[in-house]
């Protein structure tokens, strides 16, 4: 159920994945009786993990629509790696009621960006390959410790650099797929030595959760795309960010 509707609204309202499954994947393993200390590390992991079916399948659709800037994306690469690898480590070092916290207020400024339709105006060119990497490991660093595939912060930074909101939101895509890899590697093996992790982690990666999930979430996002055609897109995005502040709200009192 929660791949169906994780799947659904990415393909209806453009919006990460992570940013449903993660909180939901925390009540879930909260019910299963994981202790808090680790219960944030896995659903993070498992988000970050199930974000490689996804992205694959988005990239194959966008791709052959042209939407995706190949350079671009090969000069942002090796930053977002980096930065999503040391994200991944530091939340390892980071205790899970201070994970929570952040991923809420993460889910907040998000809520706010879309409850008022905030968007970067272009003003101003992309910078060379060096400023490029570094941007992207910013984004990758901030993606690992809050389990998305960045598509939140990309596509506003692409579109500051007047790139058009086509190409924008495929680039973007595609970056979500190095990120989730090397995200998924690094809880990964930051989880190994863990403790207190049920029976099917490898690391913070619960495999029963990734497998359900995905199984319908790349069923569903076509849907979900298609129907943007018929729905009321701008009318359901706010009423989605009145529901993850509720979901903010409800995390940060634990």
């Amino acid at each position: 159920m929660l791949g169906s509707v994780a799947g659904l609204l990415a393909g209806l309202l453009g919006v990460g994945g992570g940013l449903i499954i993660v909180p939901a994947l925390a009540l879930l393993f909260q019910h299963l009786g994981i202790g808090a200390d680790k219960l944030m590390h896995l659903a993070l992991g498992t988000s970050l993990a199930t974000i490689i079916a996804t992205s694959l399948s988005s990239i194959t659709a966008h791709h052959h629509h042209g939407n995706i800037q190949w350079p671009l994306l090969r000069a942002m690469t090796p930053g977002l790696m980096t930065g999503v690898l040391c994200g991944s480590w530091l939340a390892d070092q980071i205790n899970g009621d201070t994970l929570r916290y952040g991923f809420s207020a993460f889910v907040l400024i998000v809520a706010t960006q879309m409850l008022f339709d905030l968007q970067p105006q272009a003003t101003r060119r992309l910078p060379g390959n060096l400023a490029t990497g570094l941007i992207g490991s910013i984004i990758g660093l901030v993606s690992a410790l809050v389990g998305i595939g960045g598509g939140t912060m990309t596509t506003p930074y692409l579109l500051w650099n007047n790139i058009n909101i086509r190409q924008a939101i495929g680039t973007s895509a595609a970056c979500g797929l190095p990120i989730a890899i090397f995200g998924s590697l690094g809880y990964f093996l930051a989880g190994l030595d863990a403790s207190g992790l049920p029976a099917g982690s490898s690391g913070y990666i619960y495999w029963p959760a990734f497998f359900g999930v995905i199984t319908t979430s790349i069923l569903f996002a076509p849907l979900g795309a298609r129907l943007t055609g018929i729905l009321p897109v701008k009318v359901l995005k706010k009423l989605f960010a009145l529901v993850l502040v509720v979901v903010a709200v409800r995390l940060l009192l634990g």
